[in-house]
């Protein structure tokens, strides 16, 4: 067999290696499965010893939203997915937070908190499932790329249901907190007037490598195969935009909430979103709180924290 025989051989084999490893990786960071609705007696909590000392109180929050009148709502996506979520009304006419919540996570596991937080700040909210995730349609979570635009649909949405005067604050979690902070680097409608941001981090890039070395492997070695798995088989770009490149173009103010104690994504992410930051902004941390559990760890000083910032910024 001549050498270029061989050679043509080994850069084949190659190239299906790499595919076959860029598509493990697709699977297991960015494909999601088939979601079905838990029945009336199941409840979701996150998984992870930190959240068992707020089992009950996340419990009680669910039963208490399914529970509430609330009305169902869903969107068209860009590329032709229905995304479903809810709208629980606290009085006509009152500010609407849309509100987006964490990586594999759903709007109700999620955000039921967020709807009775909604309430004793006297606002209305939507809960919406992310593409991938609850009951919206899709199977590939984006990190807030393609989310981003999602939200700029809901946006849409929601004018078009209660008017160009209805006042809107874009909400998240986690990685609804990045897909909030990257939706706000995009140009927006006058009416949508702040941006809520609890726990998001500040790249997908950095995130990513971030586990990928608490799991004791090389992530200048593992991250080009992830990326290259969300290109080929996500259709989408990882390093499209981030949120720290989006904090830069932001024209509306934003409050960022951070547990210090914060294991999955460091405080120090919303530190650096913060800095980043152009317009109004302003950065609490919350003292011995988890990942996402800056509310139920210390839900006064949270509220105290939003009508501080509504108070001072008029959201």
């Amino acid at each position: 067999m001549e050498w270029y025989h061989i050679a043509g051989i080994v850069i084949l084999a190659l190239a299906v290696l790499t595919i076959a490893i860029a598509f493990y990786c697709f699977r297991k960071v960015f494909y999601s499965p088939d979601r079905q609705p838990l029945k009336e007696d199941e409840y979701e909590i996150p998984p992870g010893e930190i959240y068992e000392v707020h089992r009950d109180q996340m419990i009680a929050w669910m039963k208490e939203a399914r529970a509430m009148p609330y009305q169902r709502v869903s969107i068209q996506s860009h590329d032709g997915l229905t995304l479903r979520g809810r709208y629980f009304e606290y009085a006509k006419g009152a500010p609407l937070e849309i509100i987006f919540h964490g990586y594999r996570g759903n709007s109700e596991r999620d955000l039921s908190g967020g709807v009775q937080r909604c309430f004793a700040l006297g606002r209305n909210s939507l809960i919406v499932d992310h593409r991938g995730s609850g009951l919206s349609d899709g199977h590939v979570i984006t990190f807030g790329v393609n989310e981003r635009k999602d939200c700029l649909r809901w946006v849409d949405f929601a004018a078009k249901t209660f008017g160009s005067e209805q006042k809107i604050i874009l909400v998240g979690i986690s990685m609804g907190a990045a897909t909030a902070l990257m939706a706000a680097g995009e140009p927006l409608p006058e009416n949508v007037v702040g941006v809520i941001a609890d726990c998001g981090y500040s790249s997908q890039k950095e995130i990513i490598k971030k586990v990928v070395r608490e799991m004791h492997l090389p992530p200048a070695l593992v991250y080009p195969f992830i990326k290259l798995g969300a290109r080929l088989f996500g259709h989408f770009n990882l390093e499209e935009t981030t949120p720290l490149k989006a904090m830069e173009t932001c024209k509306i103010p934003v409050i960022f909430l951070h547990g210090d104690t914060d294991e999955f994504i460091p405080f120090d992410m919303s530190r650096q979103n913060y800095e980043a930051c152009k317009t109004p902004k302003r950065l609490i941390k919350v003292e011995g709180a988890g990942h996402g559990l800056a509310y139920p760890h210390d839900q006064q000083g949270y509220l105290n924290a939003l009508r501080e910032f509504e108070k001072e910024w008029n959201l």
